[in-house]
Formats: C-alpha cells, structure tokens, sequence
C-alpha cells in the first residue's frame, strides 16, 4: 500500500468535485460542495446514533437504499438539524436540484449540512450555489471540496492511498470534516470517501461499518454526540479489477486499505478538536475482551479531568486509572500499568495499580509534545484497543461560549 500525500478524492479516476463560497457564511470561506462520479457508484454510510437526526440524515437514509449513488451535495455553516417538515423539504430540494444539474435520479443524491442546529436553509442561496459549483466541477475541485466542508475546523483532513488488486491499480481517497461535537458513536463529522475498485453494494458495507467500529468510533474531543455526523463510501468499479463480492484476498486487502484511510481521518479530525494542542492516543493492551478494551481505552479519552491535564503537561495518572474505574468494564486495577510515550522516549508511571517513582521533567518533556500515547497494559488478556482525542484547552470554551456568533 503507498500513502499519497499529495492526492485527493478527484484523483481517483472518475470522481470530480467542486467547493464555493455561496453566501452562507458571513467570513466569506466555501460553504457548499460538490462530489459527482462520472459513473454509477455503489454506496455504503453510516450515520450518527443521535435520536434526534438532522434532515439531510433522515434523507439519506433513504437514498442510501439506492441501487447507485451518483453525487453528493454538502453545505457548510447551517445544520438543517430540529427545523421540522420545511427542513427535510429543503433537505429533498437540494437533492432535486442537484439531480437535475447532473442529469440523475434524485435519489442517486447524498445532502449532508453542517454547521448551527435550529436554523432554516437560507435556500435561495443554496440553490445558486448549486448551480454555481455544478458549473466548475472538474479534476481539479478536490481541495476545494475538502475545504467547502469545514466549520471550525483548522485545516483541510485528506487521506489517499493506493493498492493493487487483480494487478489492477486501486485508489482509496477520502476528506473528512470535524472539530467539535465530536464524540464515540459517530459525531459531528463528515467524512466522504471514494474508491474506483470494483466491489459489490454488500461486501462494501460490511467492510465499512467493520471500520468505522475501530476508527471514527473510536474518536472523541468533547463527549457530544451530534445530529448530522455520517461516513458515505462510494466505489465506481472503473479499476477493472474481479468483482469483489465475497471475503477472500482481495477483500481483505480492500478492507485493510479502507481501514487505513478510515483511521487517518478520524485521527486528523481528533487532532483537530476545538482549541486543542495534543492529539492523545491511547492504547489499551491485554484485556479479557475486545468489548472492554474498547470500553476502557473511550473513557480515558473523554475524561474532561484527563484532557485537561494533558493540557497543562502534567502526569496525574491518578486521572487516567479513576477513568478506567468508573468505565463499566472488567479489569484488574493492581495488574494496571500506565506508560506515556512521546516520538522518542517512553516512561513508565503506574506499576501493578501504583505510581511510580518517575522523572517529572522526563514526563513533562513527553507530554509537551504534539502527539502523546498513553499505554495501558492490564495484563488480564490478549485483546487490545486505541482511542483519539485530545487534549482540553481554554479555546475550547472561548470557541463554544460564541459559536451562533
């Protein structure tokens, strides 16, 4: 498999994409993005586990059902989310008009929005906007796309990697937007992903959904699940390779190259939390089931006490051991050992259930750096897990105190 850092979705063979700036937000930055593939594309999603669903969401689990997806239309800086029967009208006339600039059936359309819940469509704008990107989508359009997608989000998050099967070059490309809301159990994130392999509508959404349970699942930065979150694949088979429609080789290595892209940009979007400084990876090794790893290794990662900490680079373990306590799982506190890990050096700070005599430089000078593991050994199994987040700043109160504004 090779990391293309400098690809994006429109490099996939048959996917062209626009971002504008159509008058949504008052900053003047791209609110509305266009993803069209030149060819019939099966589709797999996920959505957000929220009871209260936005209505682009309640749409799309519809239109999921399709027997292909042909484009995706994304607005940025309003959510459409809580605005009733007008809300999934407007959600079904970005659909529409989409559909008719493309020449596609309506349901072969994905709305997402992002941004303000409780807030109606400025729709007139919407529909130029339409129009507007419709008219230069092209080859070119990717960045912009990735960009078009972005609330409070710092940087463009981008992940492409290419694979070969049947001796046939695969490519695997995805953007992703998020910062804040963002929680296990999909959030408020978009992530959008498009492949040219040759794979059938069922084998891709069980390869799918197997990832999304160890990569955006396993994200959080403030412990908020959101109305609108949701992961679209879409795969337009023009790599000529056999179709895959069952779980041999080639799947495998599909499904190995998804995970991967999967994992980047839920790491991207974890390290891009809301006035964060750290992204924070935690490794929960040797329990007794996947199911308790996974359990332990989400309540370190949202403990507010443990980002906090991190925050100010300090090794207050005792923090992390009180998180794993009260996560539900089964575990054994006097078998706990706790490790931080920075890009080079590694110390050790709790052994069998107790702290340890440790350098407190050494461990600050860890903890000072952008990107921190902590490694949780419970010495009770052989099952692990990891988790992302971040850590908590006092941006984050200052970006969420004005966020309408």
């Amino acid at each position: 498999m090779k990391v293309l850092n400098n690809a994006t979705i429109t490099d996939v063979p048959g996917f062209l994409a626009a971002g504008i700036h159509c008058g949504i937000k008052k900053s003047g930055k791209k609110d509305l993005c266009i993803i069209y593939s030149e060819y019939p594309s099966v589709a797999a999603a996920t959505f957000t586990t929220n009871k209260v669903k936005a209505a682009p969401i309640l749409v799309n689990m519809e239109h999921i059902k399709s027997e292909y997806i042909r484009a995706v239309v994304v607005n940025s800086g309003v959510a459409n989310a809580c605005t009733g029967e007008k809300g999934i009208d407007d959600a079904y006339e970005m659909a529409q008009i989409t559909s008719k600039e493309f020449n596609v059936k309506k349901n072969e359309v994905i709305v997402a929005s992002t941004g303000v819940i409780g807030t109606y469509l400025p729709m007139d704008i919407i529909k130029s906007g339409i129009k507007k990107a419709s008219a230069c989508i092209s080859k070119n359009g990717g960045l912009d796309a990735a960009e078009a997608i972005m609330t409070t989000d710092t940087f463009i998050k981008k992940c492409t990697v290419e694979i070969e099967i049947d001796n046939k070059k695969v490519l695997i490309s995805g953007i992703a937007k998020g910062s804040g809301m963002i929680h296990p159990n999909m959030a408020t994130m978009l992530s959008f992903v498009v492949t040219n392999a040759n794979i059938s509508k069922s084998m891709l959404t069980k390869a799918l959904k197997e990832s999304v349970n160890d990569s955006y699942n396993m994200i959080s930065v403030d412990g908020d699940t959101s109305t609108n979150d949701m992961v679209l694949v879409l795969a337009n088979g023009q790599a000529g390779n056999e179709i895959i429609d069952s779980q041999d080789k080639n799947y495998i290595e599909f499904k190995k190259a998804l995970h991967y892209v999967n994992c980047e940009l839920a790491k991207q979007i974890a390290k891009d939390g809301e006035g964060a400084t750290k992204l924070i990876e935690v490794c929960v090794n040797n329990a007794k089931t996947i199911e308790d790893a996974k359990v332990l290794a989400k309540s370190v990662i949202k403990s507010s006490l443990v980002k906090a900490a991190f925050f100010g680079s300090d090794a207050n373990w005792g923090r992390i051991i009180c998180s794993l306590g009260y996560s539900g799982a089964d575990f054994k506190p006097e078998n706990v050992s706790i490790s931080f890990k920075g890009q080079k050096d590694e110390i050790c700070i709790v052994e069998n259930g107790m702290g340890t005599v440790f350098d407190e430089g050494e461990a600050k000078k860890i903890l000072d750096e952008n990107y921190i593991k902590v490694i949780i050994n419970l010495k009770d199994g052989e099952y692990n897990a990891k988790a992302w987040g971040c850590d908590l700043s006092y941006d984050y109160v200052k970006i969420n105190g004005s966020y309408r504004s």
